[in-house]
């Protein structure tokens, strides 16, 4: 059974930082790509960052450049460290994993629809 847990979640301001984390448990660690989603209030969820196996990244063009996915091999956890945040960020952010090879040249990286396994979300809050 594969599980994952997020933490980090928080109220911060407009232009403030914040680094959220997801433990992966249950099977072998390097076995997964790992991705960040998002769901804002009223809208779908959104993939926003992909970490594949081999430590290959893409991001969605709404985070590119303020967001950073990153995977620790030896505390078995993803990193989304997120800057520069506005209030179009307020979602709550969810990890997911899949095993690599059912995911590695299909171009669906970012589609929830491409990941078995999921946590169970951590709010992320930004006002002014």
């Amino acid at each position: 059974q594969v599980k994952l847990v997020e933490s980090g979640g928080a109220s911060v301001q407009t232009g403030g930082s914040l680094t959220l984390s997801c433990v992966v448990s249950g099977d072998h660690y390097d076995m997964f790509s790992l991705a960040w989603f998002r769901q804002r209030p009223s809208k779908g969820r959104e993939g926003v960052a992909h970490i594949d196996a081999d430590g290959t990244t893409s991001y969605a063009d709404s985070v590119q450049g303020r967001f950073t996915i990153s995977r620790d091999g030896h505390k078995v956890t993803a990193y989304l460290q997120m800057s520069n945040l506005t209030s179009d960020d307020t979602a709550v952010y969810s990890c997911a994993a899949e095993r690599w090879w059912l995911l590695r040249g299909q171009g669906r990286e970012l589609a929830d629809s491409s990941y078995s396994y999921w946590g169970q979300g951590t709010q992320v809050t930004v006002s002014s």
